[in-house]
């Protein structure tokens, strides 16, 4: 594990990031809060990519709790069927669906412990829907944050959690907003898990990963 990064280091690493991409975007395709939603929990053990291609039908006939749940557990399994875990997937929208339409009156919820109480979310589902919709700083640390945090030094921690208090911690203020998009778009298609870009890499002389790539 990295030792991690001093604030100056820290602070320069995301002046980078911001240089870079100044308003990251997640590439999960969506048009509100719940759509999003949704597309976060059908994208667990699942591509951004594989999601997209299956909820852009979806989406055109169910964009509301009230819609999904007319389309109804069978009819969601024909547009997500290329989804992993699509069956499990579909009981928990359908659920979810009914519970904000009975206990949020259709809406999706701004506190994270009522986004983790609807079946088939979780931490990090909540968080990518706190800072993606409602623009707050939440860190949703995936596979790549992970990855990339732990590599780098800008983030250590020995389990997910750890990884995200690394991020309230020690990312400064002004990058805390789009900290997440900047981290796990870097991770996903720089700081890959196989074989990193190295020589591609915005933070090469600040990163601490000790078997950098030629």
């Amino acid at each position: 594990m990295s030792r991690q990064l001093d604030y100056h280091g820290m602070h320069e690493v995301f002046t980078r990031f911001r240089t870079h991409r100044t308003e990251p975007k997640g590439e999960l395709e969506h048009v509100n809060a719940f759509t999003l939603l949704v597309a976060v929990v059908l994208s667990a053990q699942a591509t951004d990519a594989g999601v997209n291609k299956a909820t852009r039908s979806l989406f055109q006939v169910a964009d509301s709790p009230d819609k999904m749940v007319q389309l109804g557990e069978s009819g969601l399994i024909e547009y997500i069927r290329t989804i992993g875990l699509y069956q499990q997937k579909a009981k928990n929208v359908i659920r979810l669906s009914q519970i904000l339409i009975k206990e949020y009156g259709g809406e999706v919820p701004t506190s994270r412990a009522a986004l983790v109480g609807l079946p088939g979310v979780g931490r990090k589902t909540a968080n990518v829907v706190l800072n993606m919709w409602f623009s707050l700083p939440a860190q949703a640390v995936d596979t790549h944050i992970f990855r990339f945090g732990n590599r780098s030094g800008v983030a250590v921690g020995k389990d997910v959690a750890a990884v995200e208090r690394a991020i309230e911690d020690h990312v400064p203020a002004e990058f805390q907003q789009h900290a997440h998009h900047w981290m796990i778009l870097h991770g996903r298609y720089v700081c890959k898990a196989r074989k990193p870009e190295c020589p591609d890499c915005l933070i090469h002389d600040l990163c601490c990963f000790q078997d950098k790539t030629a």
